[in-house]
């Protein structure tokens, strides 16, 4: 992981949430140029701040840094449904993911 990479990673999922850097930054309580001065590579955000950011995109730490993860906050908000589930409702789940994985 690099500083690129949390660069690049917050504008994702900004741009995913449809905000602009300057409502993004309003809502974290900062100035207007918070966001951009990340994003531009001029800064990186605290702990405090980070752990902040994960939870104005409703994601996890771990989900953040998941390259994996296109949509990190949908994929959380799947896999927390799943939990709720009985094992063959979990069944028919797994068949339909492999079933669309195959297509």
């Amino acid at each position: 992981m690099t500083a690129k990479f949390v660069q690049e990673r917050i504008t994702q999922l900004r741009l995913q949430k449809g905000v602009s850097e300057y409502k993004m930054s309003y809502d974290l309580g900062h100035s207007r140029g918070y966001i951009y001065n990340i994003s531009s590579g001029k800064t990186l955000p605290s702990m405090n701040e980070f752990f902040a950011i994960c939870d104005y995109f409703g994601i996890t730490p771990e989900t953040f840094f998941n390259e994996n993860l296109p949509a990190p906050a949908l994929t959380l908000d799947i896999q927390e449904s799943l939990c709720r589930l009985k094992e063959y409702d979990l069944i028919l789940v797994k068949s339909l993911i492999e079933r669309l994985s195959n297509v």
